[in-house]
């Protein structure tokens, strides 16, 4: 998942800037943190295990100082979960030092790593791709464009080099990229909630395959590789990665979310008496299903907000409650026929408690609908799934997933349905 940003901004306080930017793409990693500044050329970073929050605080920020910077919120895929992964990563190379931010996954990695021949500091398939710009004796411009037309798979990236700071996306555009304008200075983020945050207004998305630069003499945009025939832009953001008030190649994600909720309800309807969404990331689709059928909606289950993946692991018997350490049901449950509505199902053990858990508080039926089609294989460009063996769709019919996960009945929206909901031509879209 991850998020990226990038700002070139001389006369602002650009770690500042970037510590807020990543604070509104945590949702996309929340693994490690960093940022890495220039400051008249030479290359500062701070990175560490932990949400952004806790990563840097008022000091770490002054000392960060200088024109230009980038950050980076980690969601592991390729490359463990330690500090030497965390990024964004600096590699001092034969030409030159670059620092890299990366969201997407490599699948010729290995390949890569071998032909370059040198030590590299980290198991992630990210410093390969600074590692190919720092050892390219060519202008940056060049040793950029020549690290993209090599790699295979999902590149969403910002860096710095030469005190200058680039971006770019891969020719498919796999995730997300979008050039913003705070003043007259360049930023450029992974999502538009980041621009928004800022106060920074939205220009343009960055086209698959083309490289932006930003320096203190200005900008340059250089269209690398040839955009691929059929765009790529993963469907995951629209149901799942996004957060709601982004807008992705023009749609803003939380309103489609709510066509995925009205679709549904069209082709899997209930006869119930409360529409509830698991929250966060079902509410829109809640919200969709419970206008279109007239169904009352209701919270249902109150979310802890400030359970976020925590080294502290509960004891043993908090663990057995499992889920309640996120989630507590309404006494309003008690009695009633539910629609229970979530973005998708991938092993379905926290649907399972779910699902139990508002039985054990007194609803009579639970309806689980899923706004997104049963997810059946990983995705080898960057999305950290599970593999098929845990699955809970992959191996199992719909009825053997209701089963397996206790609901009265169960739906998902269908693919078609999905992809009519996002209002995007399906040749713009990937769905591995």
């Amino acid at each position: 998942m991850c998020g990226v940003f990038g700002i070139c901004a001389p006369d602002r306080d650009v770690s500042r800037l970037t510590y807020f930017g990543l604070h509104a793409l945590q949702h996309r990693g929340q693994e490690s943190a960093g940022i890495a500044v220039s400051d008249q050329g030479r290359l500062t970073a701070l990175r560490d295990l932990g949400l952004v929050t806790q990563v840097f605080d008022e000091q770490s920020l002054r000392a960060l100082t200088g024109e230009l910077a980038i950050g980076h919120a980690r969601y592991s895929t390729t490359g463990a979960t330690k500090w030497a992964n965390a990024q964004p990563l600096l590699h001092h190379g034969r030409a030159r030092t670059v620092a890299v931010g990366h969201n997407g996954n490599l699948i010729n990695a290995a390949e890569l790593r071998d032909e370059l021949g040198v030590r590299l500091s980290s198991t992630s398939d990210s410093e390969v791709i600074a590692a190919m710009i720092a050892n390219d004796e060519r202008p940056l411009e060049e040793a950029i464009a020549g690290a993209m037309s090599r790699i295979e798979g999902a590149a969403t990236v910002v860096g710095i080099a030469d005190g200058t700071l680039f971006a770019f996306r891969d020719q498919h555009g796999f995730r997300p990229l979008v050039i913003g304008r705070l003043g007259d200075d360049l930023v450029v983020a992974s999502e538009t909630c980041a621009l928004d945050l800022l106060g920074a207004s939205f220009e343009r998305e960055v086209r698959p395959g083309e490289i932006v630069l930003a320096d203190a003499t200005g900008e340059r945009y250089v269209q690398a590789l040839p955009e691929a025939e059929r765009g790529s832009l993963c469907i995951f953001e629209f149901f799942y990665l996004a957060r709601p008030d982004t807008k992705l190649a023009g749609v803003e994600v939380h309103a489609a979310r709510v066509r995925m909720g009205e679709r549904l309800a069209q082709e899997a309807p209930v006869d119930a008496d409360l529409v509830m969404p698991i929250p966060d990331s079902g509410t829109p689709a809640a919200i969709g299903f419970s206008r279109a059928t007239g169904i009352a909606f209701s919270e249902g289950l109150i979310k802890n907000r400030y359970v976020h993946r925590t080294f502290i692991q509960p004891e043993q018997g908090m663990r057995e409650q499992g889920i309640r350490v996120k989630f507590n049901p309404l006494a309003e449950v008690a009695g009633k026929r539910l629609v229970v509505v979530d973005d998708s199902i991938v092993r379905g053990s926290t649907t399972r408690q779910i699902v139990q858990m508002l039985f054990d508080a007194g609803a009579a039926e639970v309806h689980v609908r899923v706004s997104s089609p049963p997810v059946i294989s990983p995705c080898f460009y960057g999305i950290d799934l599970a593999t098929t063996a845990e699955m809970i769709a992959a191996h199992a019919t719909v009825e053997e997933v209701r089963e397996a996960i206790g609901a009265t009945s169960l739906a998902y929206l269908s693919l078609d349905g999905l992809q009519a909901a996002t209002a995007r031509p399906e040749s713009t879209l990937c769905r591995a």
